[in-house]
C-alpha cells in the first residue's frame, strides 16, 4: 500500500479536528468531497462515522441508566474517551496510519 500524500494526509486529520466544531457536517464534507479519490480518506471518514454512530449508541444507553445512576458515570467515561480517541486518530491520520478506534461498531466498511 502506498503511503498518503501529505494533502491526504491533512484532509484526512481534518475530519477529526472539524468535529470538535461540527460533529457531522464538516467531516461528512470532506469525507463526501474527496472519498472518491482517496482510499486513505474514505477509510478516515469511514472510521469517524463508526466511531460517531458507535459512541452515539454508548451515549444513549448510558442515557437511559442515568435512571439507576451509573449512566451518569458511563457518561463522563463515554465524554472522556470521545475526546481522547478524537484526538489521537487526528494524529495518527496525519502521520499517515490507519488507526482503529477502540470500541468502534463496523457499521460502514
Amino acid at each position: 500500500m502506498k503511503m498518503a500524500s501529505k494533502d491526504e494526509r491533512l484532509l484526512a486529520t481534518l475530519i477529526y479536528i472539524s468535529s470538535f466544531f461540527t460533529v457531522f457536517i464538516g467531516p461528512l464534507i470532506i469525507w463526501l468531497l474527496k472519498k472518491e479519490e482517496s482510499a486513505f480518506i474514505d477509510y478516515h471518514g469511514k472510521e469517524y462515522f463508526n466511531f460517531l454512530i458507535s459512541y452515539s449508541i454508548y451515549s444513549l444507553i448510558s442515557l437511559l441508566l442515568v435512571i439507576i445512576l451509573i449512566g451518569g458515570i458511563l457518561l463522563g467515561i463515554i465524554g472522556i474517551l470521545v475526546f481522547l480517541f478524537t484526538i489521537i486518530a487526528a494524529v495518527k491520520s496525519y502521520e499517515g496510519e490507519r488507526y482503529q478506534i477502540p470500541l468502534v461498531i463496523r457499521f460502514l466498511r
